[in-house]
């Protein structure tokens, strides 16, 4: 491992350990969670899923928004390896999708479609409770490596840990309403996105960059943004004229959660 990487894995353990800072955002968070992800563990994408607290799984954060990866995600509601990791507890890996056509035909059909041929779904958990899984995607037929299984395993926890960490010392609130807010949070950001794509003549990945970016450079929280831009209280423009500055093309560096 070069010291380059060593150096950008302990910043993300850093990073997703701390989430007791007034402008910590879950969605930013496990965004955050999902890009590290790719980097780190050479795949091609990567999405998380949360437990609903009503028995369903509903997709949170992906590694990007083009369209084709967020269908894929949603696709696991009907059945999926990131589904099937968080009911059991445990990883499910597939390297070839092709082979799992009868045992998950959506998330098979929209994963191929998507151009994506493997699979490793990890569970987020502490001990006995799972609050959801990680799942990483391959544009090849092939298996995720055991010590990449065991760095994805261990992201997920330090996640997880900190998930539960700000639960307990921030919010003083259920973990069943963190999650609630956290998938509602999700739907606003997809009415901001929608928002700023039609006035941008964007595309959902490039509205989604372009609003996180904006967040970080403010230092505002992502999920409020959104709500401001979804009900008006934000122009578009005031993005747009963000996003077409000479120093804002590049992806800012994500403020620390």
């Amino acid at each position: 491992m070069s010291s380059a990487r060593e150096q950008r894995l302990a910043a993300t353990f850093v990073t997703l350990a701390d989430t007791l800072v007034a402008e910590f955002d879950v969605l930013d968070f496990l965004t955050l969670l999902t890009e590290r992800a790719v980097e780190l563990l050479d795949v091609s994408a990567a999405g998380v899923m949360l437990s609903d607290q009503r028995g369903g799984w509903r997709p949170t954060a992906t590694s990007s928004e083009h369209a084709e990866l967020v269908h894929l995600f949603a696709s696991q509601t009907r059945g999926g390896p990131c589904q099937d990791a968080a009911h059991t507890g445990a990883p499910v890996a597939s390297p070839d999708l092709n082979a799992e056509a009868d045992r998950w035909p959506d998330f098979v059909h929209a994963a191929t479609h998507a151009g994506y041929h493997a699979a490793y779904a990890i569970p987020m958990r502490l001990r006995e409770q799972t609050i959801g899984s990680l799942t990483l995607l391959n544009n090849r037929t092939t298996p995720v490596d055991q010590d990449s299984a065991a760095l994805g395993q261990a992201l997920a926890d330090v996640a997880t840990i900190g998930l539960l960490q700000h639960r307990a010392v921030h919010r003083q609130e259920t973990l069943s309403e963190q999650l609630q807010a956290a998938l509602h949070w999700r739907t606003v950001v997809e009415q901001a996105k929608g928002t700023l794509a039609e006035a941008g003549n964007l595309d959902m990945h490039q509205a989604y960059t372009l609003l996180r970016n904006y967040a970080h450079h403010n230092h505002r929280p992502l999920s409020q943004l959104a709500h401001d831009l979804a009900t008006g209280q934000h122009t578009p423009d005031q993005l747009l004229t963000h996003h077409h500055r000479p120093d804002t093309h590049e992806t800012q560096p994500p403020k620390t959660p």
